[in-house]
């Protein structure tokens, strides 16, 4: 590493845009090959069950990764890291693109996640030095529109690149980013003076503890659904596995002198509490990333690449908002932004709450578009105000907890909301069912005029019957899934609005003038 002397000054957009080049391509990743898993199952002549593993083994190394890039920073350096994480992202990309089977590809992507770990809380605390204090506000716009937009865009991606080309291509795309985001980090990106290669002692204990923990942990929330939870003895003992080694982990960080993640930032009450919200705000964006294209897809007869074009109204408003946002930054106290955000995206969910069977375009567009702009009043003031007070030299170990938990949220909120739809689908289907029998009018209209439908067409009597039941049948499992999608949008709803006694307990950033400026350079 060269003396602080030698190190050029370099404008901060251009660092900016050095290290969101990886962090988008990474972040994209996660949601890019969701669409395509039937076409990867197929190709590879594989079950779509064992194909999920694609997208768990990924979120699995990611997860264990992140929590350690404030430490593998210090020990070997800042940049390095940068360097050997977008380096390593790229081969591996690679290498998914042409496995030839599907555990060369799990296998593969194992190492593409654990690459990959290191992007998001790497860039962020390469910007939020990059920038001085009174211009973090437009730094963490810039950098919470990658965040946020990336994983909008990889269902649209991944659905049309599939359905043109092949879903090689999802991992091939990655190439020429790569090698940009290479070149300009190799350029750009220098340690800052406090970060010296330290020669500490390795804590496997402590390694090997987190990775246990959190491995067993993601795998759990992943699969958890599709094993019917504790009903499964794998599941049972995950759970077992995960809460042990993040115990023993919590005990061995807080007691040994040369810690791998410094969790004494927790003291922090302002860090301690955005970390919290950043939590809830992964649980309840990535759950509902996940509900609307289901939805779409199993109820209102969207394809695969419609449904993902159906969401772009969020990207679309978070793309458009996060600059007014950085801008207000400097105007308005960015803890008024934080709860108005929480209170606009609660209200997006409410209307999506409201929506029925026979909703069209524009009335997903609406709520959806609302959403994303709320995005913007989330991220930005809240990645903000929760870093402001943490030192320079905690600032990685920082960054990679809070990013660390915003994804062990999202896996949360996906487990959690995937569940309640199950659950409360066959409680409204036994509901619904209880309905429809011959002391109902309205049941017994329905009925015999399907089977007077099915007459006309040359049916028999006990075959026109059998239709009419099946087709009643549909209808009530029908109304009862569009029920408990909005049973999960209305929950998703309050939970938002529970989490706004939190901002009291959140002191004022010091540093918010120049925000004003926010996107201008």
């Amino acid at each position: 590493m060269p003396e602080r002397s030698s190190i050029p000054v370099i404008n901060p957009w251009i660092i900016a845009i050095s290290v969101m080049l990886g962090t988008f391509m990474e972040v994209l990743d996660t949601t890019v090959v969701n669409v395509s898993l039937p076409h990867i199952a197929g190709s590879l002549s594989a079950s779509t069950d064992e194909a999920t593993w694609v997208l768990t083994s990924y979120l699995v190394s990611n997860a264990i990764v992140l929590p350690l890039t404030g430490w593998l920073s210090s020990r070997f350096g800042r940049r390095r890291i940068l360097l050997m994480s977008v380096a390593g992202f790229t081969v591996f990309s690679f290498l998914c693109g042409i496995a030839p089977n599907l555990p060369a590809l799990i296998i593969f992507r194992v190492f593409q996640g654990a690459t990959g770990g290191g992007l998001q809380p790497l860039s962020q605390a390469i910007m939020m030095e990059a920038f001085p204090p009174e211009q973090r506000g437009k730094a963490m716009a810039f950098w919470a529109l990658g965040i946020v937009v990336a994983p909008m865009l990889g269902p649209v991606l991944g659905g049309w690149i599939t359905d043109s080309y092949s879903w090689r291509w999802l991992f091939y795309i990655n190439l020429p980013v790569g090698a940009a985001a290479i070149t300009m980090a190799s350029l750009f990106i220098w340690d800052p003076p406090y970060i010296r290669q330290q020669g500490r002692r390795v804590d496997y204990w402590g390694i090997g503890f987190l990775a246990l923990g959190i491995g067993a942990l993601q795998v759990l929330l992943d699969k958890g659904q599709e094993e019917d939870w504790f009903a499964s003895h794998f599941m049972l003992i995950l759970a077992i596995l995960a809460v042990a080694g993040l115990i023993f982990f919590v005990i061995r960080e807080l007691m040994t002198r040369d810690p791998v993640v410094h969790l004494k930032v927790f003291k922090i009450r302002t860090y301690s509490t955005g970390v919290f919200l950043m939590t809830v705000l992964g649980f309840v964006l990535y759950g509902s990333t996940v509900l609307i294209p289901v939805w779409l897809q199993t109820l209102m007869g969207y394809s695969a690449l419609e449904a993902g074009m159906a969401m772009l109204p969020r990207g679309l408003g978070s793309f458009l908002f996060m600059p007014v946002v950085g801008m207000l930054m400097s105007k308005i106290e960015p803890r008024k932004l934080l709860a108005s955000g929480l209170i606009v995206c609660s209200y997006s969910l409410y209307l999506l709450s409201k929506l029925n069977l026979n909703a069209g375009y524009w009335d997903i567009f609406w709520p959806q578009l609302l959403q994303g702009s709320s995005m913007g009043l989330l991220f930005v003031p809240l990645t903000t105000i929760t870093n402001d007070p943490i030192p320079k030299e905690e600032m990685g170990n920082a960054t990679s907890l809070f990013n660390l938990m915003r994804n062990i949220g999202a896996s949360i909120g996906i487990a959690a909301v995937t569940t309640t739809v199950a659950r409360h689908m066959q409680q409204h289907t036994h509901d619904l069912g209880a309905n429809v029998n011959r002391f109902n009018p309205a049941a017994n209209a329905t009925f015999e005029s399907m089977i007077r439908g099915f007459m006309a067409r040359g049916m028999d009597m006990a075959t026109a019957t059998r239709q009419a039941y099946a087709a009643l049948f549909g209808m009530v499992q029908r109304q009862a899934a569009m029920m408990s999608y909005i049973d999960a949008f209305f929950l998703l709803s309050v939970l938002f609005l529970c989490m706004l006694p939190l901002v009291l307990l959140m002191k004022r950033p010091k540093h918010t003038h120049g925000a004003a400026e926010a996107m201008a350079h």
